[in-house]
């Protein structure tokens, strides 16, 4: 399978080109203006791949939970190419793929629980498992950090944690017990073509029928 994948969910705005299992990546860190860097990054890729976008698969993009304008970029972003080249859309979830990032560390336990900072007083949370390079999701919920629960099954068992919401939030770390914390990891586009490329052609839909994944309502609102 060949795919060109996207995030630009949160500040790390990064691409790759996956190749039968062969990936290509560039990324860069900002805390605005991914809108100027992600095309001239994608098209970079391309070249050093040397395939045109035509000849790929499919397209992938981190489609949320995340910043509304990061999320809403990587879709309109997978759209536009997409219904230029008539390629089909796998849109990944953010937590997923930094679950897959964060269970794949050296010496990681099996389960893992992502907690991304969501503004206004919240997180993006889920929990995870891994089993082989599949990361089966959890529910994904939004909500205060005091409201994150691990399943009653995982207590007492090997937790890893990783996302900006332990960095935002000190006291979740400490509340929910659980070890190594990785609160400097961020979704990135080479978990999300990993992860395409697993789901395979099977999850694609037309680039029309995309859609983000905000999990909260009022993404655009804040709380008075």
């Amino acid at each position: 399978m060949k795919l060109l994948a996207l995030d630009t969910s949160t500040e790390l705005c990064s691409a790759a080109v996956w190749l039968d299992g062969a990936l290509i990546t560039r990324e860069a860190s900002r805390e605005r203006g991914h809108s100027e860097l992600i095309l001239p990054m994608i098209e970079q890729l391309l070249q050093e791949a040397d395939v045109p976008l035509s000849e790929l698969d499919a397209i992938a993009f981190g489609c949320g939970p995340g910043a509304f304008t990061g999320v809403r970029l990587a879709l309109a972003v997978a759209q536009g190419l997409g219904l230029a080249a008539g390629l089909p859309l796998l849109p990944i979830s953010d937590l997923r793929a930094l679950a897959l990032r964060a269970l794949g560390a050296t010496n990681a336990p099996a389960r893992a629980l992502i907690c991304q900072d969501a503004r206004m007083g919240e997180v993006y949370w889920a929990c995870f498992e891994r089993s082989g390079e599949q990361v089966p999701a959890a529910l994904e919920a939004v909500s205060a950090p005091d409201a994150v629960r691990l399943p009653p099954q995982w207590l007492g068992s090997p937790v890893c944690g990783a996302g900006s919401g332990f960095e935002a939030y000190e006291g979740l770390s400490s509340r929910v017990e659980i070890t190594p914390i990785w609160g400097q990891l961020r979704p990135r586009a080479l978990e999300v073509a990993r992860l395409a490329a697993l789901d395979g052609l099977a999850a694609a839909v037309a680039p029309d029928a995309a859609e983000p994944v905000y999990l909260r309502n009022d993404v655009a609102t804040p709380q008075s």
